[in-house]
């Protein structure tokens, strides 16, 4: 199967410490066939660089938790 990539940007998210963080407008490279999303070593690194600098978030949003039994 050929994979189709497409660069779009997407909302990730990454727990760290036991926090849920939300980034969003992330640039990545997702696959139109199964939507999965690749995202570059850089965007990676830059996103944990964003998260552990402690500046304040854009916003902060209520999310609410289920357990899946």
């Amino acid at each position: 199967m050929q994979e189709t990539l497409i660069d779009t940007q997407v909302n990730y998210t990454i727990e760290y410490q036991g926090q849920l963080y939300l980034i969003e407008q992330v640039p990545a490279r997702v696959c139109q066939e199964t939507g999965e999303e690749y995202l570059a070593p850089e965007t990676v690194e830059h996103i944990q660089a964003l998260i552990q600098s402690g500046q304040p978030p854009t916003r902060v949003i209520s999310t609410p938790v289920y357990r899946y039994t």
